[in-house]
């Protein structure tokens, strides 16, 4: 936790951002977070999706919280455009950032990369009481043929202007989206991309190798997300690695062994968002996460 609090402080550590972020407090917390105001997570709307279509039925003995495997169905049932509409009414409609996104925004993180396809840490950059953000805001390239937007080569991030990198894409870009099957499919092939048409943006790649990552609102135990993980670390020397912190409550036994204590990957912190992230805000700002 020093060293987290050290590297966040002094504005040197990347925020990787998933969406558990967005979950329920815990029933005895002093913070407020109503279901209404929550996008769902990965397999709440996979359900939502599966609900609305005949997934169940056409397909009884596939599991309802798959969520590549539900939107890969509902894609071809009802085509993409029904599917992003889907999406967006579960991830914006009504949707407003939790406490703990809002407490993050205030930190010093000058990138944050994020898988959601939602733009409530945006909206929370934006919302700072005092002094806020004005993010420089980049999403996946899905054409094999372009580069994903890089940070302007004329400016600087810092904590007043991050650079916010959507890796699975932006919801008002419906295009960029990474949700189906096929979709995860282009998108690792897409990630051995590199060079002229990179798919993860250059000032990425550097500050990868320079500073310490911090993972919340995951769990390594998500295939795509150690997949992701492994390609972004891909040909770079392991000794040279900066740290990485994976914040989860329930760290996956296997994982833990050959991510943690014989690979050296990653640190686990056994705590969730509700725990940590309050933690994290009263050890920088020297008092307490609002609520």
């Amino acid at each position: 936790m020093d060293e987290i609090v050290k590297a966040v402080a002094s504005g040197k550590c990347i925020l990787f951002m998933g969406a558990a972020v967005h979950s329920a407090p815990p029933e005895d917390s002093a913070y407020v977070y109503p279901e209404a105001e929550r996008p769902p997570v990965g397999s709440a709307l996979s359900r939502r999706l599966a609900e609305n279509s005949d997934f169940a039925t056409d397909m009884p003995d596939e599991d309802v919280r798959s969520l590549q495997r539900v939107a890969q169905y509902f894609e071809l049932a009802k085509e993409r455009s029904n599917l992003v509409k889907e999406v967006k009414d579960a991830v914006v409609t009504g949707k407003r950032p939790s406490p703990v996104v809002r407490a993050l925004a205030e930190l010093n993180f000058p990138i944050v990369i994020t898988t959601n396809y939602d733009r409530l840490f945006e909206t929370a950059l934006r919302e700072v009481a005092v002094n806020p953000k004005d993010p420089f805001v980049s999403h996946y390239q899905t054409n094999e043929n372009v580069a994903t937007v890089d940070f302007p080569f004329d400016e600087e991030f810092s904590e007043a202007r991050p650079f916010v990198f959507k890796m699975h894409g932006d919801i008002e870009h419906p295009e960029s989206i990474v949700i189906t099957d096929e979709d995860y499919i282009h998108f690792i092939l897409r990630m051995s991309n590199s060079g002229v048409y990179d798919p993860i943006p250059k000032t990425l790649q550097v500050q990868f190798k320079r500073w310490p990552t911090l993972f919340i609102g995951y769990s390594l135990k998500d295939y795509n997300l150690r997949v992701l993980f492994r390609t972004l670390r891909w040909k770079v020397d392991r000794a040279g690695f900066p740290r990485t912190y994976s914040i989860d409550l329930y760290p996956d036994p296997l994982i833990k062994t050959v991510w943690g204590d014989r690979g050296r990957f990653v640190s686990f912190i056994a705590q969730d968002v509700w725990t940590f992230v309050p933690e994290l805000y009263r050890r920088i700002k020297n008092k307490e996460m609002p609520t």
